[in-house]
């Protein structure tokens, strides 16, 4: 007999009306969602603790989520759909899927158009939305323990998820759900969120450079203003397969943000592919002794990075586990 689903609404395109579109309140959009759920499906629904535009959620509303799936599994449920927007959508499945792991079984969807016609009074012509919502409930009792994207009839595994496109139905791209769980352990644990991990999210900075054609003069010069205020975490995306020019000062300044317990982690710009260090531009890597993604994704790095912030108070202690993170 299948378990029953709980139905998580968090805000996003798939619950606006109106035009231009704006959010239905939670608690008007609910009953017209319930109408169109399946009957063969036990499901109940929930509003998520934080309801807002998807481009305005922090890694604090995650940890809010996660806490609520943690206490509904509490209460016997392990099977859970996620209606998220999708302008962070990758972001949310990459850090449920780092703090849930293998625990339950969470499938995250959304919609490029709405549910409603603009009145909110019946399901709009044309939208993609109920059927993202379908094949998401249609898959959740089938899929393992793990953390899933569906979107357009395919199904992520939601640490490699990416958006992209911006408008067509076809907005997200990955690695198979199926052929990732073949290749994942399974052994994972789970990270119990508490209000302690959710306050100090809140805190959490991390700047993101994507590096472009610029003198190495102008990169020391963005190093040195950014010493005034560092954050926690500063990833540069390099070119290729992490490749990164570099003099003995901007060395200089990456060990001096280091010694300010700044987190300087290199990536790629470069969607698909992966880090490889086999140029001799990039032996300097030894000596700055930065940080080298080993993510699924950008969004599955800003995951990871987080994860470490919560675990660990020094850089010492990030440099000592980041291999054997998970």
């Amino acid at each position: 007999m299948m378990k029953k689903i709980a139905l998580i609404y968090m805000g996003g395109t798939f619950g606006c009306v109106g035009e231009p579109l704006s959010p239905m309140p939670a608690e008007q959009f609910l009953p017209r969602l319930a109408q169109v759920l399946p009957l063969n499906l036990e499901i109940e629904c929930f509003v998520a603790p934080v309801i807002k535009d998807s481009s305005a959620c922090t890694a604090a509303d995650w940890l809010q989520l996660i806490q609520y799936i943690q206490k509904l599994q509490h209460d016997d449920f392990q099977h859970f759909v996620i209606l998220h927007g999708t302008d962070t959508l990758s972001y949310a499945s990459a850090v449920l899927a780092r703090f849930l792991a293998q625990s339950t079984h969470v499938i995250l969807t959304g919609s490029q158009y709405p549910l409603l016609n603009a009145q909110g009074t019946d399901t709009r012509e044309f939208s993609d939305a109920l059927d993202n919502l379908n094949f998401a409930l249609q898959q959740i009792h089938q899929v393992t323990q793990g953390v899933y994207l569906a979107f357009h009839q395919q199904l992520i595994h939601a640490a490699t998820a990416l958006k992209q496109h911006t408008t067509e139905l076809n907005a997200f791209t990955g690695q198979s759900a199926l052929v990732y769980t073949e290749n994942k352990s399974q052994n994972e644990p789970a990270f119990n969120i508490s209000t302690q991990h959710i306050e100090k999210a809140q805190h959490f900075n991390c700047l993101n450079w994507m590096l472009q054609p610029i003198a190495i003069s102008a990169l020391v010069d963005n190093l040195k203003a950014l010493q005034q205020q560092p954050p926690h975490c500063l990833i540069l995306q390099s070119y290729g397969t992490g490749n990164m020019a570099v003099n003995a000062e901007v060395i200089e300044l990456i060990q001096a943000l280091q010694a300010q317990q700044c987190a300087v982690i290199l990536t790629t710009q470069v969607t698909f592919g992966g880090m490889q260090q086999r140029y001799a531009i990039s032996q300097w890597l030894q000596d700055s002794k930065i940080l080298i993604s080993d993510c699924q994704s950008h969004a599955d790095l800003y995951a990871k990075a987080l994860k470490m912030y919560l675990q660990y108070d020094s850089l010492a202690q990030w440099y000592a586990h980041w291999q054997s993170s998970v």
